[in-house]
């Protein structure tokens, strides 16, 4: 299955470090409305019209160099962000609401769902195992020549 909405799960030691903390208020507030005006009001995952769009920062990691590196910053729709942070969403009991709307936007089964979170999940302990994570966000500052505070 080729997932058009996944799951993302940061490691624990990396949980603070997202753009919203680690900005100025006003850098945040460049970076989340070019994501936005990209998007054009839809959702850059399922594609939905929205009026409120949530900005998602997205991460990848390599696990042999403990690196979180900040690849974009997309808009998605309350749902897809949802998904994104399924742990989150879970603990809040929006559980149900999240498998289903990832199985709505990838075609899949209650099984096919399960199947990609115990993977998500698995990948999320391998991470944890990993100590001294650092963060790049060169994107950032190439993109809009901001730096950290």
């Amino acid at each position: 299955m080729k997932e058009k909405l996944t799951f993302e799960m940061v490691p624990e030691e990396c949980w603070y470090s997202n753009l919203r903390s680690i900005l100025q208020p006003n850098d945040w507030d460049i970076v989340r409305r070019d994501a936005y005006a990209r998007a054009g009001g839809r959702c850059m995952i399922c594609g939905r019209y929205t009026k409120r769009l949530e900005a998602h920062e997205k991460w990848s990691y390599d696990e042999e160099r403990a690196l979180q590196k900040l690849e974009d910053v997309v808009a998605l729709c309350h749902s897809c962000h949802e998904v994104k942070h399924i742990s989150r969403t879970q603990l809040m009991g929006r559980g149900v609401e999240a498998m289903e709307h990832y199985q709505k936007v990838n075609e899949c089964s209650q099984m096919e769902f399960h199947a990609a979170l115990a993977k998500a999940n698995e990948e999320y302990l391998r991470r944890n195992r990993v100590e001294g994570w650092t963060t790049d966000i060169s994107w950032l500052e190439n993109k809009f020549d901001i730096k950290l505070r």
